[in-house]
């Protein structure tokens, strides 16, 4: 009897594909951020758009972890990022990144007449 393929296919569950890090952060969440905000951005700039916003590709890109940062606060996730951005005593290089990647993303952000 011939055995399905369903019996035979690993299934790859998200523990799993969080299982890859650099360091304490997981390459699956931040390849899927980076991913659907790439996706969602000509969207994302329509929206903005109807407020006399052009927000490019690019700037979208640009403020992926910072909207992170605040779907994260919102939603009361507990992640390594989170721990050592919220952390009072150091780590002070999270803070700095968020900052330039606003800077970086504002620079792609311009208002119409």
């Amino acid at each position: 009897m011939e055995e399905s393929i369903w019996y035979t296919i690993r299934v790859i569950d998200i523990t799993y594909l969080r299982h890859f890090r650099i360091g304490p952060y997981a390459i699956f969440d931040v390849v899927v951020s980076y991913i659907g905000i790439y996706i969602l951005a000509p969207i994302l700039s329509r929206l903005a758009a109807k407020f006399s916003v052009r927000v490019s590709r690019t700037a979208w890109l640009w403020f992926t972890l910072p909207i992170s940062v605040v779907f994260h606060v919102v939603f009361h996730q507990n992640t390594a990022f989170m721990q050592r951005l919220l952390r009072p005593d150091g780590y002070h290089i999270e803070a700095i990144v968020l900052l330039v990647m606003v800077y970086m993303g504002a620079r792609g952000v311009h208002t119409s007449s």
